[in-house]
């Protein structure tokens, strides 16, 4: 356990001089994304959609014991908006 820890900076800066080339201070690396940003929050829109109605399906077909298409049906949501309205 002689062996100094070094930080990630340090390794990085040793690299690039055993490469020959020169560690510039402040120099900012440009980071390529491979999936944009706003693709991400339209990916993340659609999967979160998605999951909602998957699980929409499963709790009223498959443990509420009714039909799994009926679940996109208008008169499906009025019933259970009414039955969480009642007082």
């Amino acid at each position: 356990m002689s062996e100094q820890v070094k930080t990630r900076e340090e390794i990085k800066k040793e690299e690039s001089q055993k490469k020959g080339e020169e560690a510039r201070p402040g120099a900012k690396r440009v980071r390529v994304r491979l999936i944009p940003i706003w693709l991400r929050l339209i990916l993340m829109v659609i999967s979160i959609l998605t999951c909602v109605m998957a699980g929409a399906a499963v709790g009223y077909g498959m443990l509420g014991g009714g039909n799994v298409t009926d679940i996109f049906k208008e008169s499906t949501w009025t019933h259970i908006i009414d039955l969480v309205d009642k007082k």
